[in-house]
């Protein structure tokens, strides 16, 4: 059986396809299996995908109905024991990286995650995760499926990906495998990939809808945490941000107090 299924897929993006088809094919650890989803692009990615065909041991160009049910298409192809998600753009973090982490996957747990590079047009930043993972971690952040080796069994013994969703559908699986499902999970302490992070969950103004997709997975399964998200998330606006990191600054923080307990003093005092 096949350990691992590298799944791209892509629309209308033959930059980054090209990109993402050579990194795959660059890794000095071969013995994967590679699967190109492409959405009936017609900006010349379908002449990519066929100028790598004799490389790729599956691939598919026609319409579908999203990220998600793309992503889907790829995981019902797929034979391996292992999938990772590697989208149109989307690279290892180098040539290597297959070859350190192959043994590594291993019967005792389904889902493996590193860390990765997130790529803007100016700038890169290294994106760590913990070794042990909690809810309050699921509550304002995510796994990168870009950085993850998910077992593919447990897309059926759980679900596969909501395609009514456009930017949560993944988050929404690990959060569920993970915290209500307890799926046994190990953190690969090195960097997998570099994320191109200027797609759609990464573009601000899609943000609202990534907050709302996930509340609708948290009034599902997690109802009783509800409220508790909410709060959470305004916990984790700009602004409160803002507030804690003037606790690095004793002078401004002082005068911060300050001005909140002058503040305090205008406002009637909660009952008990």
């Amino acid at each position: 059986m096949t350990k691992i299924s590298i799944i791209t897929i892509n629309y209308n993006d033959k930059i980054g396809l090209s990109k993402t088809i050579n990194s795959v094919l660059t890794q000095t650890w071969q013995e994967f299996e590679f699967i190109v989803i492409d959405g009936g692009s017609n900006d010349g990615g379908l002449e990519v995908i066929e100028q790598n065909k004799d490389k790729i041991d599956y691939w598919v160009s026609e319409p579908d109905k999203g990220v998600y049910n793309a992503m889907n298409k790829g995981i019902l192809a797929a034979k391996g024991e292992f999938l990772i998600f590697m989208n149109s753009g989307d690279t290892f973090y180098d040539d290597q990286v297959l070859e350190k982490i192959e043994s590594e996957l291993t019967t005792e747990f389904d889902i493996y995650y590193g860390d990765y590079y997130r790529i803007y047009s100016n700038s890169t930043k290294k994106r760590t995760f913990p070794e042990k993972l909690s809810f309050s971690f699921f509550y304002s952040s995510s796994l990168s499926h870009q950085s993850s080796f998910i077992r593919r069994k447990l897309f059926f013994d759980i679900f596969l990906y909501n395609e009514e969703y456009k930017i949560a559908s993944d988050w929404e699986f690990f959060i569920y495998a993970i915290c209500y499902k307890n799926v046994a999970y190990k953190y690969l302490n090195l960097p997998i990939s570099n994320f191109d992070f200027t797609g759609i969950s990464s573009i601000a103004k899609y943000k609202n809808l990534d907050l709302e997709e996930r509340k609708k997975t948290i009034n599902k399964y997690f109802p009783l945490f509800e409220a508790d998200y909410v709060l959470v998330s305004e916990l984790n606006s700009k602004r409160f941000k803002q507030i804690f990191h003037i606790q690095n600054f004793s002078r401004s923080w002082k005068f911060l107090k300050l001005m909140i307990s002058f503040t305090l003093l205008f406002v009637p005092k909660i009952k008990k």
